[in-house]
């Protein structure tokens, strides 16, 4: 058996301000960090033993997951980010507020864009290169569906993740609503139609047990 702990980053100033956010790199606010806090120290009852953690490039995950690790005492522990554990990218959405948006297309558009599976949201003319990118040879795409969003997660899944499950070492990650739907719709077996209803919080710690085939023993949520 081994535990996978999935947390949604704390309050960002984007949530805060009601802003389609995702590849874009927003800071937590003091609220986000006492959230944060507060997801270690739930956590921290139950004793766990991480040998890695897992992020995304984005600062309101990695900050988060440091205070988590930090309330925890496990600071020392590997830390690993990837692009892959990324928000979705909301295209020609992000940075517009969501009020705004709902009422410009109306409620059933509006929530396609946020919850289906399938949607594509508008695109992006173009994406500026940014270097934490680049480097590794990945271009920032014009807009994702949660679809699009699954598909470049599972490899990290495959190559990252079960490995080290399987082995008995339990593994937080500490990443996006969407990316996270998105690994709870593999994880639980969820339809593509199901998982438009999932919601993750923010800060509120997902515990799974898996067996040693990876299929869930247990699932608590800490609230």
């Amino acid at each position: 058996m081994a535990k996978l702990v999935l947390i949604r980053h704390g309050e960002s100033t984007a949530n805060q301000q009601h802003i389609f956010t995702g590849w874009n790199d927003v800071p937590l606010t003091e609220q986000g960090k006492l959230e944060a806090r507060e997801a270690g120290k739930r956590l921290q009852r139950l004793d766990l033993s991480f040998t890695a953690a897992h992020t995304s490039y984005l600062k309101r995950a990695i900050q988060s997951e440091n205070i988590v690790l930090d309330s925890i005492n496990q600071l020392w522990i590997s830390q690993y980010k990837t692009w892959r554990l990324n928000e979705r990218h909301y295209g020609a959405l992000r940075g517009r507020k969501k009020p705004v948006v709902r009422e410009e297309v109306g409620e059933v558009r509006f929530m396609q864009w946020r919850r289906s599976f399938t949607a594509v949201p508008p695109l992006l003319d173009d994406v500026a290169t940014k270097r934490r990118y680049a480097r590794i040879g990945i271009q920032e795409p014009r807009a994702e569906s949660l679809k699009m969003a699954y598909d470049r997660l599972l490899p990290y899944w495959q190559d990252q993740l079960a490995p080290r499950l399987l082995q008995h070492e339990n593994q937080l990650i500490v990443a996006h609503g969407s990316s996270l739907r998105a690994l709870i719709k593999y994880l639980e077996h969820l339809s593509d139609v199901a998982i438009d209803g999932v919601e993750v919080p923010n800060a509120q710690p997902i515990v799974y047990t898996l067996d040693d085939q990876l299929q869930i023993a247990d699932k608590q949520i800490l609230q």
